[in-house]
This record gives structure tokens, C-alpha cells and sequence, in this order.
């Protein structure tokens, strides 16, 4: 039998597997549109993480949101954005909670259609015709 160690690739094409569609539990009363809240992300994914003998860090560094998944036999991968500058302490706040659930949605490819960041700015996705993008 082979002591190999498993990648942290392969241990998160598990959890992929494992986890699935992520249910919208909260509503925005703004705009009557669904999406999950970070804290149940996270409490849907711990287990799942841990199983895998993986581990979710969120740091704020250098003026960025991380979302990390450190492997605790080696490696690590990780997403970032950068937070805003130019907002009050309350809109920072609500940035970065909004920061931490699509960096880690981002991270992990997890399955979600959260349109609220479109509907709030009256924006709609733009239609990209295929030679655009060099298909």
C-alpha cells in the first residue's frame, strides 16, 4: 500500500462533489431576492472541510479579502479581492462580509446564481457573443 499523499486538487474535487447546489437561505428585504448568508455557508462547508482534513482561513490583508483552504498535509490555494478604501466603518464591514462569501464561492466553484450585486446596481449581465471572446 502506498503512503502517497493525496493533493489538495484531488481532496477539493471532493468536496465539490460532496457539497453540491448551496441552498439561499436569507432574503434581501431591498430587493426580494434570495442568497446565502456567509455564516450558513460556512457552517454547510466546515464539516465537509474537516473531513478533508481542510481548513478555511479568512484573513484581511494588505487591504484585501482571502478566503484560503489550507491543507494540513501541505498546500494551500486561496482567492482575494481587493476591499474599498472610500467607505464608512458600517460599509466596510458590510463589504467584507459580502467579500468573504464570494471569494470563497470563487475559490471553491460552488454552485450559486446570487444576482443580488446585479440587481442592487440596476445592472444586468451583459450578453457576450462567442468571437468576442475568442472561441
Amino acid at each position: 500500500m502506498s503512503n502517497k499523499k493525496e493533493s489538495i486538487y484531488n481532496k477539493l474535487y471532493k468536496v465539490q462533489k460532496e457539497i453540491g447546489a448551496i441552498s439561499k437561505d436569507s432574503t434581501n428585504p431591498f430587493y426580494k431576492s434570495k442568497y446565502f448568508d456567509i455564516n450558513s455557508l460556512i457552517k454547510q462547508l466546515t464539516p465537509i472541510l474537516q473531513k478533508h482534513n481542510l481548513l478555511l482561513l479568512q484573513p484581511i490583508e494588505d487591504d484585501k479579502q482571502y478566503s484560503r483552504i489550507i491543507d494540513l498535509d501541505g498546500g494551500m490555494v486561496e482567492s482575494s479581492l481587493v476591499l474599498p478604501t472610500d467607505l464608512d466603518t458600517q460599509k466596510i464591514g458590510g463589504a467584507i462580509t459580502y467579500y468573504r462569501r464570494y471569494t470563497l464561492v470563487a475559490l471553491l466553484g460552488l454552485q450559486a446564481e446570487d444576482d443580488d450585486g446585479n440587481l442592487s446596481s440596476g445592472k444586468t449581465m451583459p450578453k457576450v457573443n462567442k468571437d468576442e471572446m475568442g472561441f
